[in-house]
């Protein structure tokens, strides 16, 4: 949107333009009508009798009226029709509009975004290291830093709170479960076992119950002692839950120690079955997707778009409001740290050179006809009159003076004339 401030200056200065124009239009007359006076005040002098000095200022006064005449209709004719009269060849710019947007495009085109004239003005730029050293100021990297936080508010104030949890619902939860678990799930199992991952898995497994064995007694006499027959002596049970105990230990420890143990295998047996079957088991297919189902059901995964985007805004706006927050302290030390591997090492900076070259020559060769179309195009639109009345009111002033020069020039080219041929013919 415009800014009124813009609109108001934007019309002060053409009001200012237009005083101008105004006054310098008036000057320019004004040698005209002193030329004519002198005119007719020299001719009047001549019918009286007057001396010969009359004739020199008779045709100065005369060139320059035709001077500025000449030049009052040549200087008119760009702009509109002299007197209002369809005079040919004059409103040149109303009626060439068109054509005059179209040299303009191609005077840009071919002066100024020509391939070699932008690559010589870039590479003259050195920007690179002019950006480098402007980002090493750790005040520029401070600027930056607020910037960019102002631009991140920006975006997370402008975005709806709705459309980004259906976005994040839409990519992430629901993509999660649209397919199958069962078949994936398996793939992943399989090149597990094919590689033995499930060995480091397995040894602390077996290490957790010898663990655990190794400190079972209360636990093994408690049972026993809440499920033994009441008849049953108290030796007997101690007897019987340290055996269980021993023989407990010596199994665990010795899964623990031997790779190659039946449970071992065992468990390795079942883990290659259970990949294969959730890969082509209707049933054990079946049974994942009942899984995934109540997974996806929960309370903390349906609202986990929700929660996720609260949790991101909150953190994303707390940082952006403090000086002293990790991620305006990141960015600036980033910006730093780029700045001066711009502004010292010549091999970067001679690479990002070649990437703003190579980027500014894409850019030329590919859109310099749409810059230039540019230009054709708004000045097509413009409305004739307004454009005849615009043009002059920036440069009419300039103008003007080609009607005062005019007229200072045909005085003085009337005089020297008639001064040479009244030297020659006397």
């Amino acid at each position: 949107m415009v800014n009124v401030s813009q609109l108001t200056l934007s019309a002060f200065d053409d009001d200012v333009k237009r005083r101008d124009l105004r006054k310098m239009k008036m000057v320019a007359t004004g040698f005209l009508v002193f030329a004519t006076v002198v005119y007719l005040v020299c001719r009047w002098q001549e019918s009286r009798g007057a001396g010969e000095w009359v004739g020199y200022v008779r045709a100065a006064s005369e060139a320059g009226m035709v001077g500025a005449l000449a030049d009052w209709f040549a200087v008119t004719a760009l702009f509109r029709h002299p007197l209002g009269l369809p005079i040919p060849h004059t409103a040149i710019i109303k009626r060439k509009k068109d054509q005059l947007g179209a040299s303009l495009g191609s005077f840009v085109s071919d002066n100024f975004l020509a391939p070699e004239v932008v690559s010589e003005k870039v590479q003259s730029a050195q920007i690179p290291l002019r950006v480098g050293t402007w980002m090493a100021q750790p005040d520029n990297a401070a600027r930056v830093a607020a910037e960019t936080s102002t631009i991140l508010r920006g975006v997370v104030e402008v975005l709806r709170d709705e459309d980004v949890q259906q976005i994040i619902d839409s990519t992430l939860v629901r993509r999660l479960a649209e397919p199958q678990w069962g078949p994936p799930i398996g793939h992943v199992l399989e090149e597990l076992l094919r590689d033995n991952r499930q060995l480091p898995i397995l040894d602390l497994l077996a290490e957790r119950a010898h663990q655990w064995a190794l400190g079972s007694q209360d636990t093994i006499d408690r049972v026993i002692s809440r499920d033994s027959p009441t008849w049953s002596p108290k030796f007997v049970d101690a007897m019987l839950g340290e055996k269980i105990h021993r023989e407990l230990v010596e199994f665990t420890w010795k899964v623990r120690s031997n790779p190659h143990h039946e449970v071992r295998e065992a468990a390795n047996r079942f883990l290659v079955e259970f990949a294969e079957d959730l890969q082509s088991d209707p049933a054990t297919m079946a049974k994942a997707e009942k899984i995934k189902a109540e997974i996806m059901g929960r309370e903390e995964v349906t609202g986990l778009a929700a929660a996720t985007w609260k949790v991101a805004k909150r953190l994303i706006l707390e940082s952006v409001d403090d000086p002293n927050s990790t991620l305006r302290t990141k960015v600036a030390e980033n910006t730093m740290r780029i700045g001066e591997r711009l502004r010292d090492d010549a091999e970067m900076r001679a690479k990002v050179d070649r990437w703003v070259l190579a980027g500014t020559e894409y850019v030329v060769v590919h859109y310099a006809d749409e810059v230039t179309g540019l230009i054709t195009d708004t000045v097509e639109r413009w409305d004739a009159e307004e454009a005849s009345r615009k043009i002059e009111l920036q440069v009419g002033r300039d103008l003007q003076f080609i009607r005062i020069n005019g007229t200072v020039v045909g005085s003085l080219a009337g005089l020297f004339i008639y001064t040479v041929s009244s030297l020659m013919f006397g």
